[in-house]
């Protein structure tokens, strides 16, 4: 399809990203042509809680508008966005590195119950046996007694998600 083509090597998580744009992009096309004109942009732009101005949003459309035509497909779009939607992916997973190895003590990729208890104690939140064996039955999503980097991850984006208000469509798993 050539919405991809530019995009040859998008991640997994980048294909909802994609899905989630494309479905914006249609919602603005208003008269469902493929393209968004300048007007259609400024809506889907301020939609997202941008004000630009009629010369920014004049100056925007020429920046994405690769072939020209006065008009952005869906493919400029996502060549315009997707670097740096992929960039803050890449901060992100380097920020949760960091607090996964906080708690992971001994370094050998995994949270023990040990790990995960002596550091919320030593962040001021100690946890009772209970709360420590809710915490670790949570986030350890296959049973084996420890929580991996990707389990970490995921009860994180969970979290992120139920305290934004945000409802996932699948568990992140």
């Amino acid at each position: 399809m050539a919405m991809m083509s530019g995009c040859g090597n998008i991640s997994v998580q980048s294909a909802d990203q994609l899905k989630h744009l494309k479905d914006i992009f249609m919602r603005f096309d208003m008269d469902s042509d493929g393209s968004l004109t300048q007007f259609e942009l400024a809506a889907l732009l301020r939609s997202l809680g941008l004000k630009p101005s009629g010369d920014q949003i004049h100056l925007l459309l020429g920046d994405i508008d690769a072939n020209g035509n006065g008009l952005v497909e869906f493919e400029e779009l996502v060549s315009a966005i997707l670097p740096d939607i992929t960039h803050q992916i890449l901060i992100n997973e380097a920020q949760l590195l960091e607090v996964f190895q906080l708690f992971d003590r001994d370094g050998n990729g995994f949270i023990t119950p040990a790990e995960l208890a002596g550091s919320m104690a030593k962040m001021g939140h100690p946890l009772t046996f209970r709360e420590l064996s809710d915490m670790m039955k949570e986030a350890d999503s296959n049973g084996d007694g420890v929580v991996s980097f990707f389990e970490f991850t995921s009860i994180m984006a969970n979290s992120a998600a139920d305290f934004l208000g945000i409802k996932l469509n699948h568990s992140i798993k």
